[in-house]
């Protein structure tokens, strides 16, 4: 997943995205003033948002109201030093999915981060399932028909974003955009490579294959026998 942190305070920005590259493994774009950040969120290519409130420029519901005006509808948590009830209300009529008052803790940011991930594909459990694969995504685990799996990082995030999508064609360029950030320099063969590893680990003890290849289109779950 692909996240995108909005906040000019350099040393919070800096442990909030380490925090979400080493626990849950997202890849994370950051911008400092919120200028940039709506620049940034145009791309269309995050699975969520974190917004501080008070930014230069232009700030966090400056910010906001343009993304919800132009029709972007990405998960925002609001990072905010402000504990108004007004201010509160204001921010969730503006389109703010959650918010988190200064200070917070950092395993409680990823938990919001988590939650606010799946209910934005659909999926408020955080266990996922297409036909014989199961992911929960707070463990981090992988099990096909009751085995474990054992995945790499890279691996793992990948299958995390197709079970997401069930039956949807995602392509090479998709899973780049949302599994690494903009400072990756993107090859597709990267990709091409950490899926036929996924696959074969998935299929080890299967005789259904997991992933279908549409060549030149990209991937998809196969959701059940005989389905394509």
């Amino acid at each position: 997943m692909r996240v995108l942190l909005i906040e000019d305070e350099t040393r919070l920005a800096e442990n909030v995205a380490a925090a979400l590259r080493e626990g849950p493994g997202f890849a994370v774009d950051l911008a400092e003033d919120g200028e940039i950040g709506l620049f940034l969120t145009r791309d269309g290519c995050y699975d969520l948002i974190i917004l501080d409130l008070m930014l230069p420029m232009l700030d966090g519901l400056g910010v906001l109201n343009k993304m919800r005006s132009a029709g972007d509808t990405t998960p925002v948590l609001i990072l905010t030093a402000q504990g108004e009830t007004r201010s509160i209300i204001d921010l969730l009529n503006a389109g703010a999915d959650d918010y988190l008052s200064k200070p917070f803790d950092l395993g409680e940011l990823i938990a919001r981060v988590k939650a606010l991930i799946r209910r934005g594909k659909g999926a408020a459990h955080p266990t996922l399932n297409t036909a014989d694969i199961e992911i929960n995504t707070l463990e981090q685990t992988v099990r096909r028909a009751g085995m474990v799996v054992d995945l790499s990082p890279m691996e793992y995030r990948i299958l995390e974003y197709l079970m997401h999508r069930p039956r949807v064609v995602v392509s090479k360029r998709e899973l780049l955009e949302h599994l690494y950030d903009y400072n990756w320099e993107h090859h597709s063969n990267v990709i091409e490579a950490h899926v036929s590893n996924l696959r074969r680990k998935l299929d080890a003890s299967s005789e259904q294959p997991s992933i279908e290849t549409l060549r030149g289109r990209g991937y998809r779950l196969i959701a059940q026998k005989g389905v394509a």
